[in-house]
């Protein structure tokens, strides 16, 4: 029986339960015009970023949201009364400013009109158009498709939330995802039109490692790593990356390592914004960089705290 995936990120239709999900499992977090997600690490500044922010987890498809609530927000205490100061003149009032019950709607950003033809729409894929959320069927009746969206930016204001597009304001964010379009378009657009040829090579990406006697953990931060695609080879003394994005990157290095390692139980996973291998030490030697050819400064750096390469 086929179901509507309720996890964060995901919203896929699925037939099979054993089918792997990919998912956000915390709640939303906004903070001082920052956006992200409680499970990861990852803050941007726009909507558009933070609805692209990779899922951190797999699961399974669910149609039950076991998402945790957002933690309420503390209150804060009152401040003292001012104290009476005598023989002070009373403060000259300036005129009260006439303020609006929200700031300017951002331009609206369309956008393109239809998917390209000659792009092929994979399964389940999702329209791509706000507050649609249609699943692709594979129906040959395109021109009889109905995409109700919002055309407009969302807007988040004193705890309020809403699209520029239309007035309704919500106050909680599952809510405001829930909010029906306000504009009308035949055919959805599910992969949109096709990105320029080329794939864009990335030289250098951060690292930083922490280590105890017998390993060493590192962690290289490259967003939107292809798992499918990406390959880490071990040897005694190198790694060798091969780490393709899904969307048009690639990061490809070798890395002369400080001391040998066990290549054999070595191992990598890939994560959403990042790629952690543990490397298991082959003589149980401190490690005071990562690769055999970063500057040293002299110092070892302590078992069990982090250092950067």
């Amino acid at each position: 029986m086929a179901g509507k995936c309720v996890h964060k990120a995901c919203g896929k239709t699925f037939t099979d339960p054993e089918e792997e999900c990919v998912y956000h499992p915390g709640p939303p977090v906004f903070h001082e015009g920052q956006k992200g997600w409680k499970c990861c690490k990852p803050r941007v500044l726009t909507f558009e970023e933070f609805l692209n922010i990779p899922p951190c987890t797999v699961g399974k498809h669910s149609t039950v949201d076991d998402t945790p609530a957002p933690e309420p927000t503390k209150t804060e205490e009152a401040p003292p009364p001012p104290v009476e100061k005598k023989n002070e003149r009373p403060p000259i009032t300036a005129s009260p400013a006439i303020t609006t019950s929200e700031p300017p709607a951002k331009p609206v950003i369309e956008e393109p009109e239809s998917d390209d033809p000659d792009l092929e729409i994979p399964p389940n894929a999702t329209c791509r158009r706000r507050g649609c959320g249609a699943t692709y069927t594979g129906s040959t009746a395109r021109d009889e498709e109905k995409c109700v969206h919002h055309p407009g930016q969302p807007i988040f204001h004193e705890g309020s939330k809403g699209w520029s597009c239309c007035k309704r304001r919500v106050l909680e964010f599952d809510e405001f995802l829930r909010i029906p379009g306000c504009t009308e378009k035949t055919r959805h657009m599910f992969v949109g039109k096709a990105k320029p040829a080329g794939e864009e090579k990335v030289d250098t990406v951060k690292n930083d490692f922490y280590q105890t006697p017998t390993v060493v953990n590192v962690s290289l931060y490259f967003k939107k790593i292809d798992q499918k695609r990406a390959t880490v080879k071990f040897t005694a003394d190198t790694i060798v990356f091969d780490l393709p994005t899904t969307d048009n990157k690639r990061y490809q290095d070798t890395y002369s390592l400080f001391a040998k390692i066990d290549p054999e139980q070595s191992t990598f996973k890939v994560k959403g914004t990042k790629l952690d291998l543990q490397l298991v030490k082959a003589d149980g030697t401190s490690w005071p960089v990562l690769r055999s050819d970063d500057k040293w400064t002299g110092q070892r750096i302590q078992i069990g705290n982090a250092g950067h390469a």
